[in-house]
């Protein structure tokens, strides 16, 4: 009897971001000629981490994921991943929940605030 073959929950567009990113940072990793010995210390986890980082697993903590991208001097990134200024449906759809018109409040005038006065 065969084994149902194990299928990921990941989206097929996830995981190929995860995999360029991890071979991103390999490239960088490899750019700036760090060891992989020597960036798994500085990002305090195990070579063998690392190596599913550059691999792109899915399993691996963002935590992790971005603790390496700050042990090699790239953590400005990981802080506009979400940057609501390149998030172009975000804006579409705020814009679209924009009033047609704008009112101002009304003004007390001078005569029906005489009225209320004793």
């Amino acid at each position: 009897m065969q084994k149902p073959a194990i299928t990921s929950a990941t989206p097929i567009p996830v995981r190929r971001a995860l995999r360029k990113l991890g071979q991103d940072i390999r490239d960088a990793r490899l750019r700036r000629r760090i060891p992989t010995a020597l960036l798994a210390q500085r990002a305090s986890i195990s070579r063998m981490t690392l190596y599913k980082v550059e691999r792109g697993d899915e399993n691996v903590s963002m935590g992790t994921y971005a603790t390496i991208m700050f042990s090699l001097g790239m953590i400005d990134r990981v802080g506009s991943l979400a940057d609501p200024t390149e998030d172009a449906l975000g804006r579409q759809l705020d814009e679209e929940r924009l009033p047609k018109r704008i009112r101002l409040p009304r003004k007390k005038d001078a005569a029906s605030a005489a009225h209320i006065a004793p």
